[in-house]
């Protein structure tokens, strides 16, 4: 699938490749940490680890289950990255004498509860990309200064697929009973890439959709698109370049309360304040389904079997903060810092910056 972009430019030949010295990512916490309590909070720095082969080292060491281990979320293993994780106090004076060539413990608190998934405000990067032309630094900051401005659809990244992109068509087979898995992290993880894969493919056809509605004028749209002269109308009213529809699912932004969009003019505007964001479906029951005409291309990339897993709902768009850029002529690197919500992809805002698929 070759996604969508609302930025038009020619692809910009640069060289990206993650490492622990070009991929710099440190987790920001969804809220301070008390300073006191029965957890203790470390603050550790990895390189070419993943989160879970650190906190392997770290049970081991300590002589603990790896499930008593706190965490909000997981880290790249081609990258330095910080992150908080949590242990009980009665482990403290073991974590004393630990040592290790690729993970280091930078700082320790406490905290009265255990850190859990999603206890994460937003993850901050810094990129370093090679090669960079000189004639093509006003073209990466225009659209740095786009992305600032409108923000970027928030994709799943191709490392949620695994190395040959295809771990969706095993969970599709699990939950359609063609396949059986007995690893339970496996199963989850097979199945959440196939919520993704249609996730995407319907992100894809909304930016796509968006494309049109800027490019075409409204009496060439009613040969484009199935709806009403009215909500046509509605379309091609928005400045914003991703269209919003009558029906939409939002999220207030970057968290909050998820309600339905029925006053188009109002969530327009709070849309391109940054206040809200539209969102877009993880399939599964128990969830909300876009109405009227978002239901339109929603229902498009739903599955045709019925499905026995909870569902849930995903920002289709997001926007990045504090971006920053630097030119360093000698080496001719490009250095972009930037942050992004939690379970945003930073890969992603690169993809778009040098237009490859």
């Amino acid at each position: 699938m070759t996604k969508q972009s609302y930025l038009s430019h020619s692809k910009i030949d640069i060289y990206f490749k993650q490492s622990k010295d070009d991929f710099v990512v440190d987790e920001i916490p969804l809220y301070p940490f008390s300073g006191s309590g029965e957890h203790i909070v470390l603050k550790i720095r990895k390189k070419d680890l993943t989160s879970w082969q650190m906190i392997s080292d770290l049970s081991n060491h300590i002589g603990c289950n790896h499930r008593e281990f706190g965490y909000a979320g997981l880290k790249d293993k081609n990258a330095l990255t910080t992150q908080y994780i949590s242990i009980n106090k009665k482990y403290e004076e073991r974590l004393s004498s630990f040592s290790h060539n690729k993970i280091k413990i930078l700082d320790k608190t406490y905290h009265n509860n255990k850190i859990k998934i999603g206890h994460l405000k937003a993850n901050k990067f810094f990129i370093r990309l090679k090669r960079a032309k000189p004639q093509d630094i006003p073209k990466l900051n225009n659209i740095l200064q786009k992305i600032s401005q409108y923000g970027m659809p928030n994709y799943f990244g191709e490392q949620r697929f695994g190395i040959d992109g295809d771990n969706y068509k095993y969970g599709q087979m699990i939950l359609k009973g063609e396949k059986k898995e007995k690893n339970k992290k496996l199963k989850k993880l097979f199945i959440s890439a196939y919520q993704s894969y249609n996730f995407n493919n319907w992100l894809n056809k909304r930016v796509e959709i968006s494309n049109l509605v800027t490019q075409f004028s409204k009496d060439e749209l009613k040969n484009i698109l199935d709806f009403d002269e009215r909500s046509i109308k509605q379309l091609k009213s928005q400045k914003h370049p991703f269209k919003l529809m009558l029906g939409d699912i939002m999220n207030h932004y970057p968290y909050g309360k998820t309600f339905e969009l029925e006053h188009m003019q109002d969530e327009v505007s709070r849309f391109e304040q940054k206040l809200i964001s539209p969102t877009g479906l993880l399939c599964g029951i128990k969830t909300k389904f876009a109405t009227k005409d978002a239901s339109v291309y929603e229902k498009e990339f739903l599955p045709d079997f019925s499905l026995d897993i909870d569902g849930s709902r995903r920002y289709a768009w997001v926007f990045p903060q504090d971006i920053k850029s630097a030119y360093k002529e000698e080496k001719n690197h490009f250095e972009v810092e930037f942050i992004l919500p939690k379970g945003s992809y930073a890969t992603e805002l690169i993809r778009i910056m040098r237009n490859s698929e």
